[in-house]
């Protein structure tokens, strides 16, 4: 049985809201293809590939084409006709675009070195909007983004980006000692952060000790040991179960709440095999 097969009942909802948010492939009526989470344009890439679509696939080659209308010239993407452009948006929309296949896609090269060029010292990405105020701990990066970022450069050669690379491997693992909430959005470790949450949408153990898992810097790492450790208490009969998905999406197959998930189990078993 195939992915698609699998999934079968959970494709049919997802493609049942695919005007949801006002335009076609889940987008906003002002083409926001981050509006109306968990049925945004971003948001529903990720699920599709999840659900076992890729490049082959006609509609994911239509989303891709909707979230490549968003970038500049200069590889930055704004997700709608109005508003700023975020660093969140940019890494946002990038590593969908690797998700969907299009990682090597030339387009994206000035993405990619983009972000390099726009790294901060501390090792990660900022965005300069203060919801929460201005205090010490807003002056760091936000992990976040920051996650999403190594997300995307797992794709494709970093050899020569090795050292900045590292420098955000190693604020994400400084990261799980301080488990303090910190960024201008106040990214912290918390109880909902050490709770399973699947398919990939926001920072939480899970997430976190996948993309990290890519990096031989961190799998050595004795803090990236603990954070495995925390997440494979989470699985039962060596599968694992999704704890906290979206509300939304709590009665899917794929990410059904308080239970083991064939799809989150074969990203769990990818980072067991890097473990090994």
């Amino acid at each position: 049985m195939t992915q698609k097969e699998k999934y079968k009942n959970d494709i049919a909802f997802i493609l049942s809201k695919k005007h949801i948010n006002g335009a076609d492939l889940w987008a906003g009526e002002d083409n926001n293809i981050g509006k109306g989470t968990p049925f945004s344009t971003r948001d529903v890439a990720l699920i599709l590939v999840e659900l076992g679509f890729s490049k082959k696939d006609l509609i994911i080659k239509d989303l891709a084409n909707l979230i490549f209308e968003h970038q500049h010239p200069d590889g930055r993407f704004k997700i709608s006709r109005s508003g700023a452009i975020y660093p969140c948006h940019t890494i946002g929309c990038l590593r969908i675009l690797c998700y969907l296949g299009y990682a090597k896609d030339k387009r994206l090269k000035k993405t990619f070195t983009y972000l390099l060029s726009t790294q901060e010292e501390g090792g990660g990405w900022l965005c300069n909007k203060y919801s929460f105020g201005r205090g010490p701990e807003t002056k760091h990066s936000n992990p976040g983004p920051t996650l999403e970022a190594l997300d995307a450069f797992r794709f494709i050669d970093t050899t020569e980006a090795k050292q900045q690379i590292n420098k955000a491997v190693e604020f994400l693992l400084w990261h799980w000692q301080e488990k303090k909430p910190i960024g201008p959005c106040l990214f912290g470790m918390g109880t909902l952060f050490n709770k399973t949450e699947f398919p990939f949408f926001r920072y939480n153990i899970f997430y976190y000790t996948y993309v990290l898992s890519f990096y031989k810097k961190a799998i050595s790492d004795k803090r990236f040991k603990e954070a495995y450790q925390l997440l494979e208490s989470k699985t039962e009969n060596k599968k694992m179960v999704v704890e906290n998905p979206n509300r939304q999406l709590a009665k899917m197959d794929i990410c059904f709440k308080g239970r083991s998930s064939d799809a989150a189990t074969k990203r769990f078993n990818e980072i067991k095999k890097k473990l090994k």
